[in-house]
């Protein structure tokens, strides 16, 4: 593969990205309006971003198993014609069932573009998959700022949920034309030609059920706290859009500078490191009022920066046999995990009839135990780690002098 291939193909991968991350900000600052205007409840609106969560897992799982049939290619049309599709129909959903439709098809969309892009980032770079990964995903976060902001002035200027939404077709042609330029099977002359019985035997192994676990833990960590902070925050004194474009903009630049970080701790320690920031970050964020909110989301954003992609990274580097369909079902678990919690939260968020500081004291604390639990698990994997290791050092010989 020449390296203008390469380089155009990560674009692509990161422009789709870009648009998936554009979808779960302009719905994460549309959900009081949406709530508003399609005469949708809390927990109606959990239903609803549940539905953008499931989606997903389900289009990463069969585009993991078929990447080697579609190809990377192929799998960001069908995402390209997912997201237009899933668009134009939130653009005329009226109620709360056409809203959920809608959502539903924008994440299956999502869910192709990782099932396409994550395996394909790996061959393109098999001696720095984590690394690679990681500057990779910056644009989920990168996305998520250029969505907030998008989310903030258009807010401004009075235009309201359908025009937000409406705008996200422009980055979406734009990754459609990019993709008409990339070379059919351009991933094929790096994809072995073994059958899918290896990885599916390598997903039974003691480890990847381990980090499976751990994926929808991390996951619900930072995706959950991101789309329902505008609820949470409503009444802290604090802009939530900002607070969200604040918590991405540090991954972004995190995620990008992350080959350092991974070198000087290895996957494990960044995994560890990342849960302990994210649970005091979410705490202290329980207790913020005004400007504070701002400084606990940078605490919290340097904890969920490197979850996503080093968990990805581990597993490809650590567990190769599982190949595609192993990254697929890894996306796919965290995604499923968090949407089977948006209902949960919403119905929490709902019940809370007292002013915004007690809402957002309890919904945060809820949303703490996910990190805590990761501290305990990534804490004895590490152990686990460094005991293998000692055991594996061959003794030193002693000779008399």
């Amino acid at each position: 593969m020449s390296r203008q291939v390469k380089q155009w193909a990560f674009i692509t991968a990161c422009v789709a990205l870009t648009v998936t991350a554009m979808t779960f900000a302009i719905r994460a600052g549309m959900l009081s309006q949406l709530s508003l205007v399609l005469q949708l409840t809390d927990s109606q609106l959990g239903w609803v971003n549940a539905m953008a969560f499931f989606g997903f897992p389900v289009a990463t799982i069969v585009g993991g198993a078929l990447y080697k049939v579609l190809g990377a290619k192929r799998l960001l049309m069908i995402a390209f014609i997912g997201h237009i599709l899933g668009l134009l129909c939130t653009l005329f959903a009226s109620g709360f069932y056409s809203l959920m439709f809608a959502t539903f098809l924008i994440g299956l969309a999502n869910g192709a573009v990782e099932a396409g892009c994550n395996p394909m980032v790996t061959q393109l770079f098999p001696g720095k998959q984590t690394t690679m990964l990681n500057r990779f995903h910056v644009w989920f976060p990168g996305g998520i700022v250029l969505g907030a902001l998008v989310s903030i002035s258009m807010t401004y200027l009075g235009l309201g949920w359908q025009s937000q939404f409406a705008c996200l077709l422009v980055p979406t042609l734009l990754y459609g034309v990019l993709l008409i330029r990339l070379p059919d099977n351009f991933t094929e002359e790096q994809t072995p030609a073994n059958s899918q019985r290896p990885a599916l035997k390598a997903l039974f192994s003691p480890l990847f059920l381990f980090m499976l676990l751990c994926m929808t833990l991390t996951a619900s960590t930072e995706l959950l706290t991101q789309q329902w902070i505008e609820r949470i925050l409503r009444e802290s004194g604090a802009s939530a859009m900002l607070t969200l474009a604040l918590i991405t903009g540090v991954m972004a630049v995190g995620r990008y500078f992350a080959g350092p970080v991974i070198k000087q701790l290895n996957p494990l320690g960044v995994l560890l490191m990342s849960s302990v920031t994210a649970y005091l970050g979410i705490r202290f964020m329980s207790i913020a009022q005004g400007t504070e909110v701002y400084y606990a989301a940078i605490i919290f954003a340097l904890g969920v920066t490197y979850f996503w992609p080093t968990m990805l990274g581990f597993v490809s580097e650590k567990l190769p046999r599982t190949g595609a369909l192993g990254l697929g079902v890894m996306g796919a678990a965290g995604m499923l995990a968090v949407s089977i919690w948006n209902p949960v939260i919403g119905q929490l968020i709902e019940r809370e009839q007292a002013p915004g500081t007690q809402n957002a004291f309890d919904t945060l604390v809820a949303l703490s135990y996910f990190p805590l639990s990761l501290i305990v698990a990534f804490g004895l994997l590490l152990l686990g780690s460094f005991y293998k290791a000692r055991r594996q050092t061959p003794k030193e010989v002693c000779h008399d002098s």
